[in-house]
């Protein structure tokens, strides 16, 4: 870890939760409303969301899967994911997820009218604004994780 932890207390919570309350609370609450309250499709979403673990080298992003209603994408998804330009695995949707991923991450400079033309053919402006949301969450605090060498130790509350 690049922090130093007081012994006896949990990573997580002393850095998000002790050390800056007024920023760190806020954060978590709104990382997990990012779960709470989508509306986007299981594969789509995971699909950004594991495309931003792969370029973060988040460890515990890497190693999460979001379950709804019982269901997780199938083990060979994080595969399909980092091969999203070529993989027969995805639909129009979860393909253009995995690429706005990785494309807000490395160049969003380049996100030209030819992208915005594919994107608002599969999503609606609410899905696009939701998912923009979604990945700038993975993006800042599984990148903050990885950053302080937290990424070892996380944990969504509550799992």
């Amino acid at each position: 870890m690049n922090i130093d932890i007081p012994e006896g207390k949990n990573p997580i919570e002393y850095v998000w939760g002790e050390m800056v309350p007024g920023i760190g609370v806020a954060a978590s609450e709104f990382s997990l409303a990012v779960y709470a309250h989508t509306t986007l499709g299981l594969r789509e979403f995971e699909a950004a969301r594991l495309r931003i673990a792969q370029i973060n080298g988040c460890a515990f992003c890497l190693d999460w899967r979001t379950e709804r209603d019982g269901q997780k994408v199938e083990e060979e998804f994080a595969e399909a994911v980092a091969r999203w330009r070529t993989t027969d695995a995805f639909d129009d949707r979860t393909r253009l997820a995995a690429e706005y991923a990785e494309r807000y991450t490395l160049d969003h400079h380049g996100l030209d009218d030819a992208f915005w033309t594919r994107m608002t053919a599969h999503y609606s402006q609410l899905q696009i604004v939701e998912l923009t949301m979604s990945i700038g969450s993975w993006l800042a605090f599984g990148r903050l994780n990885r950053v302080l060498g937290l990424d070892t130790v996380c944990v969504l509350p509550g799992h």
